[in-house]
């Protein structure tokens, strides 16, 4: 992985996020070297979804293996959305129970699997709340970044929407996958397209009151993250 002061698209100076950034990169360089035939196959599912049928149901892609292949506090993580609508994040410390984070991102479906073309997401989001009683997770409004380009704002749900709960109901028993969900409305579907998802385990670390990420575990033990979430408040 390049130094993170030469990637082009990471241009934001915000300190948390390259403290952050930085954790991947020394895991990349004194780790294992990530091998190109395993790594990112989650990443390259979600970007199949274009060319996946209405037949093709995969909501255990990979199921719950008989032994765990991650270690079992790992954060579990989901991104879904209709194809032609918004995706949306959802944060676990428990996949058999609700979120502890769900958000709509301001940006399609379609959107994040072109940016998935490169097999390396970052996905920032930044609150500008000057006070620090909150955890950072709690926070609401949001600055929501995609490979360093500022795509807009969202606010952290309150109480997640039906669709939201159908989907997280869905995947209650899935560890890691992604594919296709059957929609809670028929009429949704043929308007905003199939429902598609993408679920994993993260490595969630903290970097200090202000600032948290979560790293992508690939189950094969390659390392260096192919997808990153980081959480940040300005100071």
């Amino acid at each position: 992985m390049p130094p993170v002061h030469s990637s082009p698209h990471f241009q934001m100076d915000n300190p948390a996020i390259l403290n952050l950034l930085r954790h991947t990169t020394t895991t990349t360089t004194t780790g294992e070297k990530r091998s190109k035939s395993s790594g990112g196959g989650l990443l390259r599912m979600f970007k199949l979804f274009p060319m996946l049928t209405s037949g093709c149901k995969m909501v255990a892609l990979l199921g719950r293996p008989r032994k765990p292949l991650l270690k079992d506090n790992a954060t579990t993580g989901t991104i879904f959305g209709f194809r032609k609508g918004r995706v949306s994040l959802a944060i676990q410390e428990d996949p058999h129970c609700l979120p502890i984070f769900v958000i709509e991102l301001p940006m399609l479906t379609s959107t994040l699997q072109k940016e998935m073309a490169s097999d390396i997401v970052r996905i920032a989001l930044e609150s500008e709340t000057k006070t620090h009683k909150k955890k950072v997770l709690e926070e609401f409004v949001w600055a929501v970044y995609c490979n360093g380009r500022k795509v807009g704002y969202s606010i952290r749900r309150k109480n997640m929407s039906d669709d939201e709960l159908h989907v997280m109901q869905l995947l209650r028993g899935v560890s890691m996958g992604a594919g296709v969900l059957p929609s809670p409305n028929e009429k949704e579907t043929a308007s905003d397209g199939e429902l598609t998802y993408m679920r994993a385990r993260f490595e969630r670390v903290v970097g200090s009151k202000d600032s948290e990420a979560l790293y992508m575990l690939n189950p094969d033990g390659a390392a260096g993250p192919e997808l990153s979430i980081f959480f940040v408040r300005a100071h």
